[in-house]
């Protein structure tokens, strides 16, 4: 049998193909333009969900803001989106340090809570402040993100962090925004009992007993600075970004507790948005019309709006 030579090898398998056979050995493959490369396809952003007090981890994808990213969570696990209060990141604990805001890192796990018992709460406003800090999940629902100590719902044993309010003396508020409900709070005659109607996220075995009251955290409510996250957008697709750097982190951070200073919210994508418009302000006049045609819902008095702005373009301890 004569043995191939060098040129008289067969081709490997898998190897060039003319109108689909293979070329004759030892024949050069003609020549050409390369072939263009295919498009790189945008990678699909798969993240793992379960339910906070217990499910099978569930897989999601496709959704480019929060009310999607719910009716996502919900398909998975066969339950209504209004059953979802708030999303919390790497923790199935109700901890408001790792609440979900405007971004998700690509690596995070996302756990879903949902409603569990209702409860009514009489409440005698015997001060102008409640010791309430409010927030809201992005689709319709505010819930209680702190209880200050000391505060009048601070003695009030069945209020918690993570209750959602449903409704202020049988009015409900469901649908209304966290700064809304926090106004609502602030504008109740003094000495005068009120009623709150809450919906405490469901608990699993371990978190039955909980109370939780959580402090100030350097980059509350967002994910880690460096790594690239998912920011999802009210009107507007989802992008992928870079994570804020730490001084945009401390910025935010420093806003976020301005607002819960004057306003007894906290808003981290809100305070991100305050620290970019008051970046590209250079006088407090104009971050305060900057913030007028944005976010002139909120009514920002004008002192917090120099605040604001000292926060961002003279934090203290900056050198002139």
């Amino acid at each position: 049998m004569q043995r191939a030579g060098r040129h008289g090898r067969q081709p490997p398998e898998g190897g060039p193909m003319e109108n689909g056979v293979g070329q004759e050995p030892g024949t050069p493959e003609p020549p050409g333009p390369a072939a263009p490369r295919a498009p790189r396809s945008r990678p699909r952003l798969v993240f793992h969900t379960q339910l906070a007090h217990g499910s099978p981890t569930g897989r999601i994808e496709g959704f480019t803001n929060v009310k999607e990213l719910y009716a996502k969570i919900a398909e998975v696990f066969n339950i209504s989106p209004t059953e979802i209060l708030f999303c919390t990141l790497n923790t199935h604990k109700v901890d408001m340090q790792k609440l979900l805001g405007g971004q998700i890192g690509l690596e995070d796990f996302i756990f879903a809570h949902i409603r569990g018992e209702t409860k009514e709460v009489e409440v005698t406003k015997t001060e102008d402040a409640l010791g309430l800090t409010i927030t809201d999940n992005g689709a319709g629902y505010a819930f209680i993100k702190r209880i200050k100590e000391g505060s009048i719902i601070n003695r009030l044993q069945t209020v918690c962090v993570g209750d959602s309010i449903e409704a202020i003396n049988d009015h409900t508020i469901v649908g209304c925004r966290h700064y809304e409900v926090a106004r609502m709070l602030r504008e109740l005659p003094r000495a005068q009992p009120f009623t709150l109607r809450l919906v405490q996220p469901k608990k699993a075995f371990d978190m039955i007993g909980q109370r939780t009251r959580t402090g100030k955290s350097p980059g509350e409510g967002r994910v880690a600075s460096g790594k690239e996250t998912l920011r999802l957008r009210t009107q507007a697709p989802a992008v992928l970004e870079e994570g804020p750097s730490p001084s945009e982190e401390e910025a935010a951070r420093r806003v976020d507790d301005l607002l819960e200073s004057y306003m007894g919210i906290r808003d981290s994508e809100l305070a991100s948005t305050m620290v970019e418009a008051a970046k590209g302000s250079p006088s407090v006049a104009q971050l305060a019309q900057g913030l007028d045609s944005v976010l002139g819902e909120f009514a920002f008095p004008q002192e917090f709006v120099a605040e604001v702005w000292a926060a961002v373009c003279h934090p203290k301890g900056d050198k002139e």
